[in-house]
């Protein structure tokens, strides 16, 4: 009864394709992950691999994420060679190190020498010293070397997210015998839109695109119709300084060259688009104090990278904190001011917020430089004062109104005035400085922003209390 319920489920369930296993959210299906969920709880790999082994490196990569950790790690085991290691660079770093770490070095060394370059790099990279050691020892000599390189730039460099594979011939040739070349090598790259010339050396003399070899006659001379390479990148480029060559220059791709000028490797449009995701995603999660946090970290990872910067801002409320007890005997006197102070700081906290995006946002993009950088800050404060100005009068006509004391709607105003144009100023000149001795701004702007909109606030609004209405 239960192999009849499940054969019926499995007819039922979605087939694989992206409009059958996702709804109209762009959301895995409930009846497809439960589908999967029984084949694997049943082993049954037939069912498996006709379902999930066809699937994009995409999709599968979402299912894998859909799925619990347990049902992860034995859809990989009943799959075996089926499985396509290329889902595993479209998941979260603690998911691809769980299934990877449970599969023995010689199976992914297998499966590795099925990826392309930057996809093998991606999965090597996270793995331990001693692993990564193993499993390329078991690949072929070339390969090994190829992938070993690319592991030895930098992190988050172009030399990491570069394709090894690519298509390079002498200038001497003709376009009959490189088209001759393309047709006849096993080993070239599964899709290219440049090929690049070289010398014997392997230095890089420049390239010709796809479309051209194509509308030139067979006799001509590739040196005669090479265009020189001018934005080859150096492979310890920063990734997100290559993504913005791709983006300024309109590139699909891009030669990837090492301190000699010899052509090692090839960025493409793919990978960059990769960078750009990741690195977006990087500085949003930096602009919230969590680091590199993923959703599928466990508790413990979550609560260790969210802990540092919630003892900073803690210290930095106790010192607004001081700032209040400054002034005990006027809020003592005067208990009005209990209640709208909060205003005046949270104002001031969100204002700066808004600049210190704006200025984050183009400190990472290269748009705010030392040429313009006095031009913006003069924006900011006029935003930051006319701001100040429009809800000055907006809460002291409420706070005059609902207090039925004029004096206090002015001394709120002129608060509020005082706290906007401070919070205009620290938005963009704290992330500035942390930017000019070297402090990444998207982590540590927040913390610092707050605090000074905190301590200015009560302290210009309690302290203009305190000589109005003469106490303190």
């Amino acid at each position: 009864m239960e192999a009849q319920e499940h054969q019926a489920a499995a007819s039922e369930a979605p087939k694989s394709g992206h409009n059958e296993i996702y709804d109209e959210d762009g959301v895995v299906l409930a009846s497809f992950l439960a589908h999967i969920g029984a084949a694997i709880a049943d082993r049954d790999t037939l069912t498996l691999k006709q379902d999930v082994a066809a699937l994009h490196e995409s999709e599968l990569g979402h299912l894998l994420e859909a799925l619990q950790p347990d049902q992860r790690r034995s859809l990989v085991e009943l799959l075996g060679t089926d499985f396509d290691f290329s889902a595993l660079t479209e998941v979260d770093e603690a998911i691809r190190l769980d299934i990877v770490e449970s599969l023995p070095n010689a199976q992914i060394a297998q499966a590795v020498q099925e990826l392309d370059s930057d996809d093998a790099v991606y999965i090597l990279e996270d793995l331990d010293q001693e692993d990564q050691d193993e499993i390329l020892a078991q690949l072929p000599f070339t390969e090994r070397i190829r992938l070993r390189r690319s592991l030895d730039y930098p992190e988050e460099s172009a030399g990491r997210r570069m394709q090894t594979e690519f298509v390079a011939v002498p200038p001497f040739w003709t376009v009959g015998q490189t088209i001759d070349y393309m047709r006849e090598d096993n080993d070239l790259p599964d899709s290219f839109s440049q090929i690049f010339v070289i010398d014997p050396t392997f230095r890089l003399l420049g390239a010709i695109n796809l479309d051209q070899i194509l509308r030139t006659r067979r006799t001509v001379k590739v040196e005669d119709i090479m265009h020189e390479t001018r934005h080859a990148i150096p492979a310890t480029m920063d990734q997100e300084e290559a993504a913005r060559e791709f983006e300024q220059y309109d590139l699909l791709s891009a030669a990837v060259v090492d301190e000699n000028e010899r052509l090692v490797g090839v960025l493409t449009i793919d990978d960059v688009v990769d960078v750009i995701q990741e690195e977006a995603e990087e500085d949003l999660m930096r602009l919230g104090g969590v680091g590199d946090e993923e959703l599928s970290d466990t508790i413990l990872a979550a609560s260790r990278s969210r802990v540092p910067w919630l003892l900073v801002n803690l210290f930095t409320a106790f010192l607004a904190a001081s700032v209040i007890g400054l002034f005990d005997q006027t809020i003592e006197r005067v208990v009005a001011l209990a209640v709208l102070m909060p205003i005046v700081a949270g104002m001031g906290g969100n204002a700066a917020s808004q600049t210190m995006t704006v200025t984050v946002r183009a400190l990472a993009t290269k748009d705010l430089d030392i040429y313009n950088a006095w031009r913006i800050i003069r924006r900011e404060m006029g935003v930051g004062f006319i701001n100040g100005i429009i809800f000055a009068v907006l809460i002291g006509i409420v706070a005059a109104t609902w207090f039925s004391d004029p004096y206090l709607g002015c001394i709120i105003a002129s608060a509020m005035v005082i706290n906007m144009f401070v919070a205009a100023v620290a938005g963009i000149l704290i992330p500035l400085l942390l930017d000019r001795y070297g402090v990444d701004p998207a982590v540590a702007s927040a913390v610092f922003v707050t605090a000074v909109t905190d301590v200015v606030g009560f302290f210009a609004f309690l302290g203009l209390a305190s000589l109005w209405f003469g106490f303190g």
